[in-house]
């Protein structure tokens, strides 16, 4: 339990850097500004193409050469959630960018800037269309946090492989304990993904039902007239 809480713990705190890492290389991601689109490149293609594995290696192992000492907690804390983050800005950026730009301009012509048209029109919407691709996000950010067992970081896996080890080598059972309670946690945020994702599309096929019902009225008014 020791393990699942710290789990936990990592997990959230995680997630909430690579939130706020998402929300702002997303936002760079979607700019009219070749640099900051252009930092946003580097930073999704770094992260997302070097293993995390390594990345929370190097945290760990390099960083004191520098004079830089983090509890293994932080690192996983850290070097989870910046992995993350590059993931969820590419959600984000997507989301953003699946909006009409027409609704761009609408905000510009009412005296809107930049940021009130993104706080104001553009992400309340983007946020509906996102939930289901982030929440997937989180339950494989909570999956890879299982690599602090290789840094001894005390989190679940590394709590059932100490368990497992100490004497009585009962490693299946230990495993499957630690596999059922990362399924208690992953699963019903799965399923809660899929089922919110069928509720949008089916409000989405019903509006545009209705949208060609009204149509098909206005052209039957039209040739009877």
């Amino acid at each position: 339990m020791d393990g699942f809480v710290t789990t936990l713990l990592v997990s959230a705190l995680a997630l909430c850097v690579a939130l706020l890492l998402g929300i702002i290389f997303g936002l760079m991601g979607t700019s009219q500004k070749k640099v900051l689109r252009g930092v946003n490149r580097v930073y999704v293609e770094f992260f997302q193409n070097i293993p995390l594995l390594v990345q929370v290696f190097f945290i760990y192992n390099a960083f004191p050469l520098m004079g830089i000492r983090w509890s293994t907690f932080m690192i996983g804390v850290l070097g989870v959630g910046i992995y993350h983050g590059a993931y969820v800005s590419e959600v984000i950026r997507a989301g953003i960018r699946s909006i009409p730009y027409g609704q761009n301009d609408a905000a510009k012509s009412q005296g809107f800037n930049y940021f009130q048209t993104m706080m104001y029109v553009i992400l309340p919407q983007t946020v509906k269309i996102i939930l289901p691709p982030l929440t997937n996000q989180a339950v494989n950010l909570i999956k890879n946090t299982s690599v602090l067992a290789t840094l001894s970081g005390l989190d679940l896996m590394y709590r059932a492989d100490s368990w497992a080890s100490q004497g009585t080598l009962s490693y299946g059972p230990a495993y499957v304990c630690a596999g059922v309670l990362y399924f208690i946690i992953c699963f019903p945020l799965a399923t809660w993904a899929r089922w919110y994702e069928r509720r949008i599309k089916s409000r989405e096929h019903i509006q545009l039902s209705e949208a060609a019902e009204k149509e098909l009225m206005m052209i039957a008014e039209e040739v009877i007239g």
